[in-house]
């Protein structure tokens, strides 16, 4: 079977692989951590934080599949695998057991902001070798920032 070609050069192609490749495990831990604190929420505003962190995970998810998608659209072969994301991931995790509302938003909001960062330095990343994929990480930026606004704002 043929490889997957691009018009990308090579080196355009590398930066934006290695951009589409950390927002992919970025995604994929924010989703695991999310469902972490889904289920081991407590505490008086259990019932809208834990229906807002069905809303992040679900995004992080879809926007994860994009990413995935791209990456294998410019030839660049998706990392998604367990192994991958215990021993790469820069997402910020949560103690095992239950965790006080108040420790998930304030733990949310530094786990989301940390992400953000991170993509906003692919999205100057990939200006020139790729402005296609920039949009890609422009447009789910702007998710994770509405996110991050409405679990702080909980604070």
């Amino acid at each position: 079977m043929a490889p997957i070609t691009s018009l990308l050069t090579a080196e355009n192609k590398k930066i934006t692989g290695e951009a589409l490749q950390g927002a992919l495990l970025d995604l994929l831990d924010l989703s695991l951590v999310g469902k972490q604190a889904h289920w081991n929420l407590t505490g008086r505003f259990f019932r809208s934080i834990h229906l807002q962190l069905d809303d992040i995970v679900k995004m992080a998810r879809k926007t994860a599949d994009l990413v995935a998608e791209r990456a294998v659209a410019i030839g660049v072969s998706p990392d998604g695998r367990a192994t991958t994301i215990a021993n790469d991931s820069q997402v910020p995790h949560l103690d095992a057991g239950p965790i006080e509302d108040g420790k998930v938003i304030a733990a949310m909001t530094d786990i989301l902001e940390s992400i953000i960062r991170r993509m906003r330095k692919r999205i100057d990343a990939t200006e020139r070798p790729d402005p296609v994929t920039q949009d890609l990480l422009i447009g789910l930026t702007r998710d994770l920032e509405k996110h991050h606004w409405m679990i702080q704002a909980q604070r």
